[in-house]
């Protein structure tokens, strides 16, 4: 077949940021997927968002990605997290129609420019060797399908989720399939590791799925989305659609006895399943277990969509036999009747450890390889959405010669996430937090746009309605300002009042209707901006000044070609870690696991030995 720029395998979260990012770079790009109706389907929970993952999203947005986009399309309920503590834990979260969410993004897709996509199943990923003096490497030239076609290219993004040698676990039951109903990836890995890739194990699962007319909803705690629903893009209007209610209950004594005692049919406790799951979210067989104290969890019975008969029962994942999931389900209230839908189970799959990949995402051994989410050992669809977006832009800046698209730990949860997995690559899936960023008073869920949207525009991602609509925030962002420079509440300066924690933005909105020389109405969204930056303006400047102490050893460059192993004067156990990591910078060496401060000492004289040409440092 005639040649692309661009291959991304996987049509899931990773895969549509990955394959628009490159799209709209001007990248001749193809997707190969399994299935063209499979794109963007919500394989576990019917959500967008939350802790940590929520500001990613907004992330994404800001960049010019989809995400944030159609979740707006198709959330049924909408949800500001932590408005009880400040804004800078405030992360927007959302419940989505299952089949309209993969149906906003299957539209945005087809309409995409540069975008092909191609059904099948990729089973080798075709390079050439590359001679550079006596060592010889290979580079990416394309892929060949199951049914032989083969696609050319430049670079290939693998972003195949759940699927590489997948095996789904229900009791003692094993299926091969990344998903119910469909296969799993099988060629794919072995040829990753003719390549000389190692592979691991992970695991992750999910619950039951019930219908929603057979529970007794009396006595269940309600949960009701936001009265005024905030949109994770900065490009959605008012989101005035009716909104779905959720459900709350909880396990009890006769549910964890049950699951005690069906304990030997649970993979995880019998041996069938040997990997490592999600510490942070666990089935309700570890929960049971590792908290034995607690005498309830609590269950979230989320519907999968406005006209969906499936409720999803987040809170109980397991990979208990179906009849033993029945039993446990019917022992928790108001579920005493309910209809499993669809069983629960675990999936095992393979992964590749990070400390084989670079912070752009493109493997060390191949040159024009990049992975990106679950590949990399990541939970989440917000987390492989962010990798797929800067997989995708890295690619295409290695094609036509720009420099790395790196976002810092300072600038995006995204970067902090990249600059975790290259670091301490992880062992067990890695989901994101806000406990994770150092600087999380600064990467706020608000502010995302004036973070990143002009990172966005350079890159070429922000389109000019994007990039309009944000300078005309800006601009009434800018007026508020001057208002309340120039402005007196009760004769001391506006700015003073704004920074107590008691003024609400109802009240700004009331003051500057009285003094503002333009709508209050309009300019709502900017005087909420205006509000959190005056209110976290003292912390943050505090944290600038660490972020520039941060800088001075992220602006130190570690030379690709310096050879830790023989830097005599460090420890071995860091000559082994710096030579498998390969840290760009001294600041990403000091977070690599097993370096202490005297090893970025004796690292940093090192570089400053002029041979090196690191004599100004």
């Amino acid at each position: 077949m005639g040649g692309h720029d661009i291959i991304v395998i996987g049509g899931g979260h990773a895969g549509i940021e990955a394959a628009w990012a490159a799209a709209h770079l001007g990248a001749r790009t193809v997707m190969v997927t399994m299935s063209a109706g499979a794109v963007g389907r919500m394989s576990c929970n019917p959500a967008i968002g939350g802790l940590g993952k929520g500001q990613m999203v907004r992330e994404i947005d800001a960049l010019g990605g989809v995400m944030g986009l159609a979740i707006d399309e198709a959330g049924i309920q909408f949800r500001m997290l932590n408005r009880s503590k400040g804004p800078a834990v405030w992360a927007p979260r959302a419940q989505a129609d299952r089949a309209g969410y993969a149906g906003s993004v299957q539209r945005m897709l087809s309409g995409c420019a540069n975008l092909e996509l191609i059904e099948g199943i990729v089973e080798e990923v075709q390079v050439e060797p590359v001679t550079n003096g006596d060592e010889t490497t290979h580079r990416v030239t394309g892929v060949r399908l199951a049914d032989g076609r083969e696609l050319r290219a430049g670079a290939v993004i693998v972003t195949t989720g759940t699927f590489m040698r997948s095996l789904m676990h229900c009791g003692r039951q094993m299926t091969a399939g990344g998903r119910v109903g469909e296969p799993a990836s099988v060629g794919l890995s072995g040829r990753l590791e003719a390549l000389g890739l190692t592979l691991g194990r992970l695991k992750t699962g999910t619950p039951p799925r019930i219908h929603r007319d057979s529970i007794r909803y009396d006595g269940l705690e309600p949960q009701d989305g936001d009265a005024h629903a905030v949109p994770f893009s900065f490009l959605s209007g008012l989101i005035d659609r009716p909104q779905v209610r959720c459900w709350i209950t909880y396990t009890n004594a006769r549910t964890h006895a049950l699951i005690r005692e069906h304990l030997d049919e649970a993979p995880m406790y019998s041996g069938q399943i040997q990997s490592r799951g999600p510490r942070y979210c666990p089935s309700i067989e570890d929960k049971v277990v590792r908290f034995a104290d607690k005498p309830r969890h609590q269950v979230f019975l989320e519907p999968e969509g406005f006209d969906n008969e499936r409720v999803y029962c987040n809170g109980i994942s397991t990979s208990l036999p179906a009849y033993v999931q029945a039993e446990m389900v019917r022992s928790i209230a108001g579920l005493e009747e309910a209809e499993i839908i669809q069983p629960g189970y675990a999936v095992e799959y393979d992964f590749v450890p990070t400390h084989q990949t670079k912070i752009t995402l493109d493997t060390k051994r191949v040159a024009g390889l990049y992975l990106a989410g679950q590949i990399n050992g990541t939970s989440g669809y917000e987390e492989a959405a962010g990798q797929g977006l800067v997989a995708g832009v890295n690619a295409v800046h290695a094609l036509v010669g720009r420099e790395p698209f790196v976002l810092g730990r300072h600038e995006a949860y995204i970067g902090v996430m990249l600059d975790d997995l290259v670091t301490k690559p992880p062992s067990e899936p890695y989901r994101m937090f806000t406990s994770r960023a150092e600087y999380r008073l600064q990467l706020r869920a608000d502010n995302a746009d004036q973070r990143l949207t002009e990172v966005g525009r350079r890159i070429g991602l922000v389109d000019d309605a994007r990039w309009s609509a944000y300078r005309d925030k800006m601009g009434a962002v800018e007026s508020v300002r001057r208002v309340v420079r120039e402005g007196k509440v009760n004769g001391r300066p506006a700015a003073e009042w704004l920074r107590r924690t008691d003024v609400t933005i109802d009240e700004l909105d009331r003051w500057f209707g009285g003094v503002g020389d333009g709508d209050a109405v309009l300019t709502r969204p900017a005087l909420e901006q205006v509000l959190i930056d005056a209110k976290y303006a003292g912390y943050v400047e505090r944290q600038r000044r660490q972020i520039d102490r941060f800088a001075r050893m992220e602006s130190i460059r570690i030379p690709p070609e310096v050879d830790f192993g023989r830097i005599g004067e460090l420890r071995l156990e860091a000559r082994e870690q710096l030579g498998r990591i390969r840290p760009r910078t001294l600041g990403q060496a000091s977070r690599i696991s097993g370096i202490n401060p005297a090893d970025i000492t004796v690292l940093w004289v090192v570089l400053a030995r002029p041979r090196l040409g690191h004599s100004n440092v």
